[in-house]
């Protein structure tokens, strides 16, 4: 049985949250292989793209029992998705890991999307991050479209699987 103390809790982030989340992003960027991100952000642009942008629809931050982070999600709109929808971003603290932060945070996400009246969330996730694609599997998205060999900025091709979750 997991011990109470080890799960995660979950808060909407605020903009004091741009510095450790932008480390916590960043360090999975460095690692390479499960984010689109191929660079690392500065925190300002972090913020603008996670915290307080126009596209903006929430984010929420898990944090261990020192209150530490150890995982953020964001929900955003998409002119590329119809209307109605948002896109998800979820990010893990490599380590140490903290079982249950990605459920914990998308049990936020979900509820706050369904306030807010969206109909679906899309999940954009590259088709070598296996962890990724189970995640968002677990969490009940269905893959519905696949963009053939989009470029990474080496020039490598690899898939993006896009899987929607619908809320209704």
């Amino acid at each position: 049985m997991t011990d109470p103390a080890a799960r995660p809790s979950v808060r909407p982030a605020h903009g004091g949250d741009a510095p450790a989340l932008c480390r916590l992003l960043n360090a999975i960027i460095r690692i390479g292989g499960t984010t689109a991100y191929e660079t690392p952000l500065e925190t300002a642009e972090f913020a603008e793209h996670f915290l307080t942008g126009p596209r903006v629809l929430c984010c929420f931050v898990a944090e261990d029992a020192e209150g530490a982070p150890c995982g953020f999600q964001a929900l955003e709109t998409n002119p590329e998705l119809p209307e109605g929808w948002g896109d998800i971003a979820t990010f893990a603290r490599p380590e140490p890991k903290l079982p249950g932060v990605g459920t914990a945070l998308f049990a936020a996400t979900r509820a706050r999307a369904r306030a807010l009246g969206l109909i679906a969330i899309n999940a954009t996730i590259r088709a070598d991050n296996a962890g990724g694609l189970a995640y968002y599997a677990r969490m009940g998205f269905e893959d519905y479209r696949v963009a053939k060999a989009v470029p990474l900025a080496d020039g490598t091709p690899v898939d993006r699987i896009s899987k929607r979750c619908p809320l209704a």
